[in-house]
């Protein structure tokens, strides 16, 4: 049996990245990939088993370095709320434009086990009690009463990550190439951060009562 080397299972890897990236997990053989890292089919079986196993490890460790990188950013307790806002959006239009498989397995992984998903990932490292702290703050400045944080989760993820998710759609839609859906991802990373904080500051319930007058 062959004694499995660091250095080959790095280049299989470097060669699915490059692979899915290039044709999508569904169009992609595990033959294509053999032949981008230039080894056997038998050996790549060896070292990862099958293509989904190999998808895995690929996406968990990109997104793995990707939240290590969020890491700083989001527990620095001196950077205003806006400016986390902003680099979370940056930092995450980025890695989805540049990984743009991220999105489905994401979508997968949550159907079979999303506390699997998250247990693999240093999300519990990131001190989101200070962007909490930071968002109550916010609201009491502008004499806002308090907001439930998964409004505030769920507009940021929602803003940031659908458009991703509809991307076919979104390209049919607007008759646009992937270029053209890249480049409109890139302007959106300028007015994202900006709608978002107008949603912390915005007033839902005085909305509500001015629409029963």
């Amino acid at each position: 049996m062959v004694k499995k080397d660091s250095s080959t299972e790095e280049k299989i890897k470097n060669a699915a990245r490059a692979v899915f990236h290039k044709k999508g997990y569904a169009a992609t053989k595990t033959r294509d990939i053999a032949e981008e890292a230039d080894i056997n089919l038998a050996l790549l079986n060896y070292y990862f088993g099958s293509k989904e196993n190999l998808f895995n490890v690929v996406v968990i460790e990109t997104l793995q370095t990707f939240f290590q990188s969020m890491l700083v950013a989001i527990n620095d307790t001196d950077s205003t709320l806006e400016a986390k806002i902003e680099i979370i959006v940056d930092k995450y239009t980025d890695l989805l434009i540049n990984e743009p498989q991220i999105p489905v397995f994401i979508m997968s992984e949550i159907r079979n086990d999303a506390g699997q998903l998250l247990d693999r990932l240093p999300i519990k490292k990131m001190l989101w009690a200070t962007i909490l702290k930071q968002l109550t703050d916010e609201r009491e400045k502008h004499n806002l009463p308090p907001m439930n944080p998964i409004y505030f989760i769920t507009a940021l993820l929602g803003l940031v990550v659908f458009p991703f998710t509809a991307g076919p759609i979104v390209k049919h839609l607007g008759d646009m190439s992937q270029e053209d859906f890249n480049n409109m991802m890139l302007e959106r990373k300028k007015l994202v951060p900006g709608w978002i904080m107008g949603i912390i500051r915005s007033d839902i319930k005085e909305k509500k009562q001015k629409n029963r007058i």
